[in-house]
C-alpha cells in the first residue's frame, strides 16, 4: 500500500510519564526524536502520552468520542501502542494501562498488540508457556511469588530440578535491571526476601556460562529483519548494555532465521522482537519483547540501523492497520 493512499495519520504510544530528568533526556534522544523524525517523514505523527492524556466520551455506547490532550482521534486515523511495563517505578501505572488498553480495543482501534500479547511478554514464565514447543529450546524456569509469608520458603517445592549457580531475575522488568547470580538455595532465599519489598514476581533458570551472548531478532512481517547481539562484560552474567554489555548489529544465524517462522505463526502481529542466549555450544529461547527496543548503531553517527529498523516497523504499523480497516475491524 502507497503511503500517500494510507489513512494512517497518527501513532500514539500510551508510556507512563515517570522517567528521572536524566533518563527522560537519553530515552528522547537516542529514541523518542527518531521516533517522530521517522513517522514525519513516512507521512505520520508519533507521539508518547500517559494513560491520563486519553478520554473517552462513552454516553453514547454504539459510538464511543475518543480524545487524545483534549483532540479528536478515530480508529480510522490513530493507532495506539499500548505495551506494557512494569519497572518498579511504573507499578501503580500497569492496570491503569491495561484497562485503557481494553477500552481502546473496544472503541474499534487497531492495537498492534492487544492486551494479551502484552501480558504474555510481560511474564516470563508466560512467555515459556505459550512457546513451549519452540524449536530453540525455551530456557527451563520456575516461578517464584514474593510477598509476607516468603519466609517460609514454599516457593522451594519448585526448586528441586534448578541447577545452581542460577539467574534469578524478576519475571516482568526489563532492559537487565534486577538480574542476579544465585550460588546456592541460601542465595535464592536472600533474593527471594529482597524482592519481598516490591511484591515482585521472580523467575529463576540455570545460568548458562560466562561470556553467554544475547541475540535479539526484530521481526517485522513475520519475517526476522534485523539481530542485534549483546555481549556481555568480563565477569558479569548479564549481556544489556545498562549492565556494561557491548552490541552490534549482525548477520542472523541461519538457525534463529528458520525458527521465525514459529514464532511469527504463534505471534501474528506486525513487529516484536526474539531473544535467544547463546552459550558457546547452543542457542536458547530466551524473551518475548513485543516492544523491544530498536538500538542505536553507536558507531554511525547518522543511526542507519535504527532508522532503517525504525522506519519497516512504522510501515507494518500502517499496512497492518489498513487492512484492519479493510477487513472491518473499526466497524461496531
Amino acid at each position: 500500500m502507497s503511503e500517500a493512499s494510507a489513512p494512517l495519520r497518527r501513532m500514539c504510544w500510551i508510556f507512563p510519564d515517570r522517567e528521572s530528568t536524566r533518563s527522560g533526556a537519553m530515552w528522547k534522544h537516542y529514541f523518542w526524536d527518531m521516533f517522530a523524525e521517522v513517522a514525519a517523514g513516512m507521512g505520520m505523527e508519533w507521539s508518547r502520552h500517559a494513560p491520563e492524556a486519553v478520554t473517552v466520551d462513552g454516553t453514547d455506547p454504539a459510538r464511543p468520542r475518543v480524545y487524545v490532550d483534549d483532540e479528536p482521534v478515530t480508529p480510522e486515523d490513530t493507532l495506539f501502542i499500548t505495551a506494557l511495563y512494569s519497572l518498579p517505578y511504573q507499578s501503580m501505572d500497569v492496570f491503569n494501562q491495561l484497562a485503557l488498553c481494553t477500552v481502546l480495543e473496544q472503541a474499534g482501534f487497531y492495537l498492534p498488540f492487544p492486551a494479551q500479547v502484552s501480558l504474555l511478554g510481560n511474564d516470563k514464565l508466560a512467555t515459556m508457556l505459550f512457546l513451549a514447543d519452540s524449536p530453540v529450546p525455551p530456557i527451563p524456569s520456575v516461578r517464584i511469588g514474593s510477598g509476607r509469608d516468603v519466609s517460609k520458603h514454599q516457593y522451594e517445592v519448585a526448586l528441586g530440578e534448578l541447577t545452581f549457580p542460577a539467574i534469578v531475575k524478576p519475571a516482568g522488568w526489563c532492559g537487565g535491571g534486577g538480574i542476579c547470580l544465585a550460588r546456592s538455595p541460601e542465595d535464592v532465599r536472600g533474593l527471594a526476601s529482597l524482592a519481598q519489598g516490591g511484591d515482585t514476581t521472580l523467575v529463576a533458570q540455570p545460568y548458562l556460562g560466562d561470556g553467554t551472548a544475547d541475540y535479539r531478532v526484530y521481526v517485522i512481517d513475520g519475517k526476522p529483519y534485523a539481530v542485534l547481539r549483546r555481549t556481555p562484560e568480563a565477569g558479569s552474567p548479564v549481556a544489556n548494555a545498562s549492565r556494561g554489555g557491548s552490541m552490534e548489529f549482525c548477520e542472523i544465524p541461519a538457525e534463529l532465521a528458520d525458527a521465525t517462522a514459529y514464532f511469527a505463526k504463534k505471534l501474528p502481529i506486525p513487529f516484536f522482537c526474539v531473544d535467544f542466549l547463546h552459550d558457546g555450544e547452543r542457542f536458547w529461547f530466551s524473551e518475548l519483547e513485543p516492544d523491544g527496543v530498536i538500538a542505536p548503531d553507536f558507531d554511525d553517527p547518522d543511526r542507519s540501523v535504527q532508522r532503517d529498523v525504525t522506519r519497516a516497523r512504522f510501515a507494518a504499523y500502517r499496512d497492518a492497520h489498513a487492512a484492519f480497516l479493510t477487513n472491518g475491524g473499526a466497524a461496531r
